[in-house]
């Protein structure tokens, strides 16, 4: 038989295939160019700039309190309305009396304050004599206004008596919303018409300066910032100079969660305190608690007020899953008054506490 030869290797770049007999050409046959015609060369594509962020123009302080108050009173009327289910019934006796202590501790309003407010409503109702539903009403506002309390100074403090500018930190444990909670009120001081520098003294969680720029972003406010995992007392105490060099009204400065657990951070905390004192007194001092905590709040509110004087406090998430009796016994607790409080995620959720439109928003118009 006859012997064929096997088919030959393919080499680098050759089809995996027998060649084939094709006619090829050398050089001097290929035209090429002479240089005559221009040699196209093709234009960079041209990348278009990025507009520069659109400065929003915040709701003012009033509108939004008409807001507010409608949100509150959706969301807190279970309170107000079995309380006065309770006082309507024919016959006060002492099972209805401790269901409506039961009614007051389930709201989160504190041991001591609910007996004082029962005491007080028992004492009225057997002097007065008080049955109808729009009496009831009227001594159950009055008691509660009471708790609450009128007559304290709910303003937040943003001008100083000597120079400008007015120096707010913002405290708090992780996940209560203190860097939300600083935006929302750069925002609230923006509709009155002031200035605002912000310092992002939060160097530990990631991208929680990029957070906080941004919201400054929106309304024009200035954001100092440092590296991250840097010392957060020396970005306060730049922000403070900063502010002082640009003439700004007010410096904000959100300071970086705190596990009321942990000494060396709240040590921490104390030490960016002391360091931006040395520019200027602090004229707030804000604790951002999650009102959704109840009374476990109230334990990381204590070590908080210790460490630093706390002068204000942001009830964060008052809404419908919180309890409204926790305004009454962080108050208590503490010494100090609710401020200011937040009844949704909306950039302009945050608004200045009212204690007559708490209280009527639980007990119902």
């Amino acid at each position: 038989p006859d012997i064929t030869a096997p088919p030959a290797e393919p080499h680098v770049g050759d089809e995996a295939e027998t060649p084939r007999d094709e006619e090829r050409r050398t050089i001097e046959e290929v035209d090429l160019p002479d240089g005559s015609t221009g040699v196209a060369v093709e234009e960079p594509p041209v990348v278009e700039e990025l507009p520069p962020t659109e400065i929003e123009v915040p709701e003012p302080t009033a509108g939004r309190l008409i807001r507010l108050r409608a949100r509150l009173s959706r969301s807190q009327t279970a309170l107000g309305k079995g309380l006065l289910t309770l006082l309507s019934r024919e016959h006060l006796d002492e099972d209805t009396w401790e269901e409506i202590e039961d009614t007051l501790l389930t709201a989160d309003v504190g041991v001591a304050p609910t007996q004082e407010l029962v005491d007080g409503l028992r004492e009225r109702v057997k002097v007065l004599g008080t049955r109808t539903p729009e009496e009831l009403r009227g001594l159950l506002r009055e008691e509660l206004l009471k708790l609450v309390g009128t007559d304290m100074d709910r303003v937040v403090k943003t001008e100083p008596e000597t120079s400008k500018p007015g120096i707010v930190m913002v405290v708090g444990v992780n996940g209560t919303g203190k860097t939300t909670t600083t935006g929302k009120l750069a925002r609230v001081l923006v509709a009155d018409g002031r200035s605002v520098v912000l310092g992002a003294a939060d160097t530990f969680r990631a991208a929680a300066a990029d957070q906080l720029q941004t919201w400054g972003e929106r309304v024009g406010a200035y954001t100092v910032r440092g590296p991250e995992g840097g010392d957060p007392a020396s970005v306060a105490f730049d922000a403070v100079k900063e502010g002082k060099e640009m003439g700004s009204d007010v410096v904000l400065i959100d300071t970086a969660g705190r596990l009321h657990t942990k000494t060396g951070l709240m040590d921490e905390l104390g030490k960016v305190k002391r360091v931006v004192e040395k520019h200027a007194p602090l004229d707030e001092v804000l604790l951002v608690l999650d009102a959704t905590t109840g009374q476990n709040g109230l334990v990381q509110a204590r070590v908080f007020a210790e460490v630093v004087d706390i002068t204000g406090i942001v009830l964060t998430k008052l809404d419908g899953t919180a309890k409204g009796g926790i305004v009454v016994a962080v108050q208590r607790e503490l010494g100090v008054p609710v401020k200011l409080i937040g009844l949704g995620e909306g950039a302009d959720d945050l608004a200045p506490f009212e204690p007559e439109a708490f209280v009527d928003a639980l007990i119902g118009e």
